[in-house]
C-alpha cells in the first residue's frame, strides 16, 4: 500500500473519530445532511475556540500595534464593488454530460496514460497538474475514479464529455427588507478583509496609533464553492482569522517578509511538525489583480499539500479602490516626514476551520499496544479541548466526594473532565482518542491511607503518584513537558 493511500486511510478513521467522540459532525444529519457543511460538537467547539484564543493572543492581545474589531457579516453592496468581488469573483464552471456533475474547469487536467495496449486520455479533478498527476501514478483511484472518456476533446473525470466554461459567482445573495429586487440586494461576505479596510479611518483616529499597525478579526464568511471537499478543508461557510498590517509603501517587503515567518513559528509553535509545514511562494500568474507577492503556508494533508494561510503584499488596492468609490479620504499623512501616502497592506489570512483541521491530522496516532490498538490526539496541551480528566476508581460514597472535591480545585485553573463511568482503562481510552495530556486518578488508598493521587500522561502512558497538596504543582510540570 502506498504512503498515499495509508494517508487517505487514516483520514477516514480520522472523520469517524471526530463524529464518535463529538468533534466534527455532518451538518442536519438527521434529515440526509447538506454537502459540505459541517457543525462542530462538544469537543470540537473547544479545539476550534482554543486554535481562535491562540491566534487572537498571538496576533492582538500580545502585541501593541494591532487592533481588533468584529464587523458584520452583511454590508454595503458597494464594497464588493469596490473590491472587485462583483466583477472578478467567479470560478469557471463546467459540466459533464453524462452525470450533470459541475466542476472548476481549473481544477480538470487532462492525462494521457500509457498501459499495456494502448495510451488513455483521461480527465482527472486535482488542484494542480502534480496533484493530478501523483494521484494517477499511485492509483489513489478511492477518491479520483480514472475513467476513460467518450471525448478526446473535452473529458470529464465522469465519462462524458465537459460543456463549454461559463463565470459563476461565488458570493451568496440575499436580499433586505421585505421586497426581495435589485435594490434590496445584498451579499454574504466572502471575506472578512473587506471590513478591515472601510474601518480603516475609524480605528486608525480611534487607537491613535501611527503606521505602521494592523486590524483583526474573526468570523464567518461564505462561498458558494463548485466542488467543495477533504472534510472541513473546503466548505461553503467558514470562519476566517485575518489581519491588515499597514505600513509605508518602503516598508512593504520587509513587513511581508516578518508575517510570513510570524505565521510560520505560530503554526511550529503549537504542535504542528515542521516536517508537514511548507512556503510556496506564488509565481506572477497566479496572483490575484490586488497583490504584489503572496506566499502560502501549506500543510501536509492526508490528500496532498494544502494552503492553511496567505500572507499577501495587497499594496495600496484596496484603500484607493474604497477612497475613489465612497469619495472618502483614505490617505495617511506621515507628520514626522510631513508627507501624505495611502498605505500599503500587508495581510495574514489563515483559515480557522483549516487549521483546526490540520492540528487534528497532525496530532492523529495510532499506537500498538500488547492488548490492542491505542487511538490517541497528540495535541498540543493549549489547544487539547481537555487538560485533565478526574477519574475515580468507582462511584464509592467517599471516593467521589474525595474526586469532586479535587475536581473543584481543577477546574477552576484547567478545563477539567470529570469521568465515572466504565472501566477505568476504557476511560483511559476516551481521554486519549480527545487529546486529554493528563488523567489524574483517585483510588481507596487515596482516601484511606496516603491522602494521593495517580497522575497519567496521555503520550508516554506513564504514572506518578504525588500527595495531592502536590498536584497543582506537578501538573504544571508534566504540562511542560509536552
Amino acid at each position: 500500500m502506498s504512503k498515499n493511500n495509508y494517508r487517505l486511510e487514516e483520514l477516514e478513521k480520522l472523520v469517524s473519530l471526530a463524529k464518535r467522540r463529538g468533534i466534527i459532525f455532518p451538518s442536519s444529519e438527521i434529515y440526509g445532511g447538506l454537502s459540505s457543511v459541517w457543525d462542530y460538537g462538544p469537543i470540537g467547539v473547544e479545539i476550534k475556540r482554543n486554535v481562535k484564543n491562540l491566534w487572537w493572543k498571538s496576533f492582538v492581545s500580545e502585541r501593541d500595534d494591532i487592533f481588533g474589531i468584529d464587523a458584520s457579516i452583511l454590508m454595503h453592496p458597494d464594497v464588493w464593488k469596490a473590491s472587485g468581488h462583483l466583477e472578478s469573483f467567479s470560478d469557471p464552471l463546467v459540466e459533464c454530460s453524462l452525470t450533470g456533475k459541475r466542476y472548476r474547469e481549473d481544477h480538470i487536467f487532462i492525462l494521457e496514460i500509457e498501459t499495456k495496449k494502448e495510451n488513455k486520455i483521461i480527465a482527472i479533478e486535482a488542484s494542480d497538474k502534480n496533484e493530478a498527476e501523483k494521484l494517477v501514478k499511485e492509483k489513489i483511484i478511492s477518491i479520483i475514479p480514472l475513467i476513460e472518456s467518450e471525448s478526446k476533446e473535452n473529458p470529464s473525470p465522469d465519462g462524458g464529455t465537459l460543456s463549454d466554461p461559463r463565470n459563476f459567482n461565488l458570493m451568496f445573495k440575499t436580499f433586505i427588507g421585505p421586497v426581495e429586487d435589485s435594490s434590496s440586494t445584498v451579499y454574504l461576505r466572502p471575506e472578512t478583509a473587506q471590513a478591515m479596510f472601510v474601518n480603516f479611518l475609524n480605528v486608525l483616529n480611534s487607537s491613535r496609533k501611527k503606521i505602521p499597525f494592523g486590524i483583526a478579526q474573526q468570523g464567518k464568511s461564505f462561498r458558494n464553492e463548485i466542488t467543495p471537499g477533504n472534510f472541513t478543508f473546503r466548505t461553503r461557510e467558514f470562519e476566517q482569522m485575518e489581519m491588515e498590517f499597514f505600513c509605508s509603501p518602503d516598508d512593504d517587503e520587509k513587513w511581508h517578509d516578518y508575517w510570513i515567518q510570524f505565521s510560520l513559528d505560530w503554526f511550529k509553535k503549537y504542535g504542528i511538525r515542521e516536517e508537514n509545514l511548507m512556503i510556496r511562494k506564488h509565481e506572477s500568474e497566479e496572483l490575484p489583480h490586488y497583490s504584489k507577492a503572496s506566499s502560502d503556508i501549506d500543510y501536509l494533508f492526508p490528500w496532498s499539500w494544502g494552503e492553511l494561510e496567505t500572507i499577501s503584499n495587497r499594496t495600496d488596492y484596496d484603500l484607493k479602490a474604497h477612497s475613489e468609490l465612497s469619495g472618502k479620504d483614505l490617505s495617511y499623512f506621515d507628520q514626522e516626514n510631513n508627507k501624505r501616502f495611502t498605505p500599503y497592506v500587508i495581510e495574514p489570512a489563515m483559515g480557522a476551520d483549516r487549521s483546526v483541521l490540520a492540528f487534528l491530522c497532525d496530532a492523529y496516532c495510532e499506537e500498538e499496544t500488547e492488548k490492542e490498538t491505542r487511538t490517541l490526539l497528540k495535541l498540543h496541551p493549549e489547544i487539547a479541548p481537555i487538560k485533565i480528566a478526574v477519574l475515580p476508581l468507582s462511584r464509592n460514597e467517599k471516593l467521589s466526594e474525595y474526586s469532586r472535591n479535587i475536581f473543584d480545585r481543577l477546574n477552576s485553573l484547567y478545563t477539567t473532565q470529570y469521568d465515572d463511568t466504565q472501566s477505568i482503562g476504557r476511560r483511559y481510552r476516551r481521554q486519549d482518542e480527545v487529546g486529554t495530556p493528563l488523567c489524574v486518578t483517585i483510588d481507596f488508598e487515596s482516601v484511606e491511607e496516603d491522602d494521593s493521587v495517580t497522575i497519567r500522561n496521555r503520550d508516554t502512558m506513564e504514572q506518578i503518584r504525588v500527595s495531592s497538596d502536590k498536584l497543582l504543582e506537578a501538573i504544571n510540570d508534566q504540562l511542560k513537558s509536552f
